[in-house]
C-alpha cells in the first residue's frame, strides 16, 4: 500500500514472483490525460480494452523498485 494513503483509496504494488509479474493499482487518469498518453505515442495506437493506464504517485517509486527486485530474484532461481 502506498505511503500517506488510507486503506480504501490507495495505490498499491504487488510482486508475483511465481508469474514473474508486477501488478500496479492506481488512479484512473482523466480522459484528457489518457488522450495525451495515446497521442504522445501514435505508433503504439490506442490503449486496448484489455489494458489500462493508471496514475502512480512518485512517492511509490521505492515500492516499485522493491517489487522489481523481487521478480528479478525469482528469475534467478
Amino acid at each position: 500500500m502506498g505511503p500517506d494513503t488510507d486503506r480504501d483509496h490507495c495505490p498499491t504494488v504487488w510482486a508475483d514472483a511465481e508469474a514473474q509479474e508486477i501488478l500496479l493499482q492506481g488512479w484512473k487518469p482523466a480522459p484528457e490525460t489518457l488522450a495525451n498518453c495515446e497521442a504522445s505515442s501514435p505508433a503504439n495506437g490506442p490503449v486496448p480494452a484489455s489494458e489500462a493506464i493508471v496514475r502512480i504517485p512518485a512517492r511509490m517509486i521505492p515500492m516499485i523498485r522493491e517489487a522489481c527486485d523481487a521478480v528479478e530474484r525469482a528469475q534467478l532461481r
